[in-house]
């Protein structure tokens, strides 16, 4: 199975999403942070899933993302498939053309757990991932994570702006 970066990305996103869609719309940058995925390549991913009606935008302050259909509604099969990746285990994408041109021996049996696998995440909601504990318990590490580092960074700004008043 070939299940790139973008397809994992895109569903780490979503999941995000859901865990903080009670907050208000999500900014990007927020899920950039907690995920340690590029700012610009959230972006290209939000464009497909927004094409796909799995977001809608919210703009202007206090702006970002929402979910555009109820988490349990949402399944990770469809996120794949929104940001075109393929859950294909066969070597010729499925066309049939393995063995110069010709079905080779194992194709059906590929094809099959392709199919398998496409049917076990279509069973997977985002609800059904925010319900479980221990994404819970990753969230909410990440968020005292992030917090800790703008507490840091706020202690720093204030050390720079007293060193540089005193001068």
């Amino acid at each position: 199975m070939r299940l790139t970066t973008k397809g994992r990305y895109a569903v780490t996103a979503m999941l995000d999403l859901s865990i903080h869609a009670s907050k208000g719309p999500v900014n990007l940058t927020e899920i950039s942070q907690r995920q340690a995925i590029s700012l610009s390549y959230l972006e290209q991913l939000f464009a497909k899933l927004r094409q796909r009606k799995l977001v809608s935008s919210v703009r202007g302050p206090g702006g970002g993302y929402r979910l555009a259909r109820a988490e349990k509604d949402i399944h990770v099969a469809e996120i794949i498939d929104a940001v075109s990746e393929s859950l294909d285990t066969t070597r010729c994408q499925g066309k049939g053309d393995c063995q110069q041109g010709a079905i080779c021996l194992t194709h059906h049996l590929w094809q099959d757990l392709s199919d398998q696998i496409h049917n076990f995440l279509s069973n997977i909601s985002l609800a059904d991932l925010v319900s479980k504990r221990e994404i819970e318990v990753i969230a909410r590490n990440q968020n005292d994570r992030i917090k800790e580092q703008e507490s840091q960074e706020a202690r720093h700004s204030s050390t720079n702006r007293i060193s540089v008043s005193t001068i």
